[in-house]
C-alpha cells in the first residue's frame, strides 16, 4: 500500500475538478435518492430526537413551506412521527449551508465537476440574519421563500442557461486575490457572480421589475454565492473520494448535535464526535448561552482548501468572527501542518501567492495534534430565531483518531 501515492491521487483529482454552475430544478427532479417525504440536512445522520434547535425549526418551516403542515404544530407533529425521512446532504451529492434542509420541491443549483463528470447540489442562499437555515420559520420567512422559487430561482435558472455557465473555480481563484476566503467573505465573489449574471437576467427576465427585483437581491447579498460554492466544493472533495489506501478527509459536516467525517480510503462510513461551541463574536443582544453547537456544511469549502484555510488571504473577515489579522494569517500557516499538498488553483498574494493549504491528512492531524480549523456563522439554540454571531471552532480531534484507528485496521498497520 503507498499511501503517498493514494493522496497524491486524491488530492490531484480535488485540484483538477472544474465546477461549473449549469442551472436550476427542483430537488426532486435531479437530486438522486430524494424522495417526496424526505427532508435533507446538514451534517452526518441524526434523529429528530438528537437534532438542535435550529435544525428542528428549518424542518417545520420547510414542512410548511412544502404544504404538508399548516403550522408549527402539525409540522412537528409529523415530524415526530417517522412519516419523514431525514438523510444528510451529503448522501445525496449536495451540501446545504447551517440548518442545510432542502425539500423536495425547493430549487437547487446544479454544479457539475466537468473534468470528472460529477454533479452536485445547493438551495439558494436568503442572505443573512433572520432565514431557514438558522432555524427561522415565521411568516416574514416563508415569505421570502417562496419568492426565492417563484420569481428569484427561475430567473437566475434562465440566466444561468442563456450565459453557458459559470465557472466557480475561476471566481474563486480571483476572488481569494480580492480579499475573499470562499466561506465566510465571499463580497468579492458574490459581486463577480452577480456582475456575469445581471446582462443574461436583463436578457431573459420575463419583465424589468423581475431582472430589477432579482440583481438588487443578488447585489445586496454578500453570500449570493455560497450556496453555488459548496456545491463546487463538494464536486472537488467528491472527485477526491474512494481512493484506496487514502488519508485525506473529503467530507467535514455538522449538524448543531454531531460533527462528522469522512475519508476518501474509507468508503463511506461517517466518523463522527459531540459539535463543539463556536468562538463567536455575537451581534448585539446575544451571547454565548443563546448559541447552537457548531452547525451546517460549508465546510465542505475548508475540505476542499478554502474558507477558515484561506484566511490569510481576507484578513477583515476578523471584524466579523473577532480576532486580529494576525489570527487569519495564523491560522492559514497551522493548517499547511495538516495538509498533504498546496492548491494549484488558489493561492494568496499575502503568501507570495503560495497555494491554499489542501487535503487534511487524518495522519498529520493526529501526529501534531492540530485539529481543522473553520469560520463559521452561529445560529440561536432555539427553534425560529435565527443567527446569533459568527466565529471560528476547530473540529474535534477524536473523528481523526477514530479514522486513523479504522485506517490502519482496514489496511493492517
Amino acid at each position: 500500500m503507498d499511501i503517498e501515492k493514494a493522496n497524491t491521487e486524491a488530492t490531484q483529482r480535488m485540484m483538477e475538478a472544474r465546477p461549473i454552475a449549469t442551472s436550476m430544478a427542483k430537488a426532486i427532479d435531479v437530486v438522486p435518492g430524494i424522495h417526496d417525504n424526505m427532508l435533507l440536512h446538514a451534517g452526518p445522520p441524526v434523529t429528530w430526537e438528537r437534532m438542535a434547535g435550529p435544525m428542528k425549526g428549518a424542518m417545520i418551516g420547510a414542512l410548511i413551506f412544502e404544504g404538508k403542515a399548516k403550522n408549527a404544530e402539525e409540522a412537528e407533529k409529523m415530524l415526530k412521527s417517522g412519516k419523514i425521512e431525514f438523510s444528510p446532504c451529503h448522501e445525496h451529492m449536495c451540501a446545504g449551508p447551517m440548518a442545510g434542509v432542502i425539500s423536495p420541491s425547493m430549487l437547487v443549483y446544479i454544479v457539475e465537476n466537468q473534468t470528472h463528470k460529477i454533479k452536485c447540489f445547493s438551495n439558494l442562499n436568503e442572505g443573512r440574519g433572520k432565514v431557514l437555515r438558522m432555524g427561522a420559520y415565521s411568516q416574514e420567512v416563508l415569505d421570502k421563500l417562496r419568492w426565492m422559487e417563484s420569481t428569484l430561482g427561475p430567473t437566475i435558472k434562465a440566466a444561468l442557461e442563456a450565459i453557458g455557465g459559470i465557472d466557480i473555480r475561476a471566481i474563486l481563484s480571483k476572488a481569494l486575490h480580492m480579499g475573499d476566503d470562499g466561506h465566510n467573505r465571499l463580497d468579492a465573489a458574490s459581486l463577480m457572480w452577480t456582475t456575469q449574471l445581471a446582462p443574461y437576467i436583463a436578457k431573459t427576465a420575463k419583465d424589468s421589475a423581475t431582472a430589477f427585483e432579482t440583481i438588487k437581491f443578488l447585489g445586496e447579498n454578500a453570500l449570493s454565492i455560497l450556496n453555488p460554492v459548496m456545491a463546487g466544493c463538494k464536486s472537488m472533495t467528491a472527485a477526491g473520494h474512494n481512493v484506496e489506501g487514502s488519508t485525506i478527509v473529503t467530507i467535514m459536516a455538522r449538524n448543531g448535535t454531531d460533527f462528522g467525517i469522512k475519508v476518501s480510503g474509507l468508503g463511506d462510513k461517517w466518523f463522527t464526535a459531540q459539535s463543539p461551541f463556536v468562538k463567536a463574536l455575537y451581534f448585539p443582544g446575544f451571547k454565548e448561552s443563546d448559541a447552537c453547537r457548531d452547525i451546517g456544511d460549508s465546510v465542505i469549502t475548508e475540505t476542499a482548501g478554502i474558507g477558515g484555510f484561506a484566511m490569510a488571504a481576507a484578513p477583515a473577515l476578523v471584524t466579523f468572527i473577532g480576532g486580529v489579522p494576525k489570527d487569519a494569517i495564523n491560522t492559514t500557516l497551522d493548517m499547511y501542518e495538516i495538509t498533504y499538498t498546496e492548491h494549484k488553483q488558489f493561492t494568496i498574494p499575502y503568501l507570495d501567492f503560495r497555494g491554499t493549504p489542501t487535503g487534511i491528512d487524518i495522519r498529520k492531524v493526529v501526529e501534531k495534534q492540530i485539529a481543522p480549523r473553520m469560520n463559521t456563522g452561529v445560529a440561536h439554540k432555539d427553534p425560529g430565531v435565527g443567527q446569533v454571531g459568527a466565529g471560528v471552532v476547530s473540529a474535534p480531534m477524536s473523528v481523526f483518531e477514530d479514522a486513523l484507528v479504522a485506517f490502519a485496521d482496514k489496511y493492517g498497520f
